[in-house]
């Protein structure tokens, strides 16, 4: 069993940063790849980035390439999510994924745990 806990949302102006974090325990963190997705109401989870098990390769979304950078610590089982120049379109609760396996994938069907989740509100 996989634990997600992120941390690190809130309200932020058009044009500012938050940096969200995702704490893991249960299983091999440095093994896997990890995964952001954001979901607003009334619409499917949508990837945003990922990183591979050992940090080495990332893969990002169109809509979020150039802004939002993905890294990890496996020393602190911890992945983050660099948010910068943030637009009012990123608004949405993002949520933490654990990878089935080791590379930067961009399907739902690719992970198999997930976090809560955390709210990121961009006001114009």
């Amino acid at each position: 069993q996989v634990q997600l806990v992120e941390s690190g949302g809130g309200l932020v102006q058009a044009g500012g940063s938050l940096r969200l974090s995702c704490a893991a325990s249960g299983r091999a963190f440095s093994s896997v790849a990890m995964g952001w997705f954001r979901q607003v109401p009334g619409k499917e989870r949508e990837f945003a980035a990922a990183i591979s098990w050992s940090g080495r390769f990332t893969s990002y979304a169109d809509s979020v390439k150039g802004r939002f950078t993905i890294s990890r610590n496996n020393a602190k089982n911890t992945v983050y999510l660099q948010m910068d120049s943030l637009e009012p379109e990123d608004t949405a609760v993002y949520y933490c994924a654990s990878g089935r396996t080791g590379g930067p994938r961009s399907d739902y069907s690719d992970y198999d745990y997930w976090g809560q989740g955390t709210q990121v509100t961009v006001s114009s």
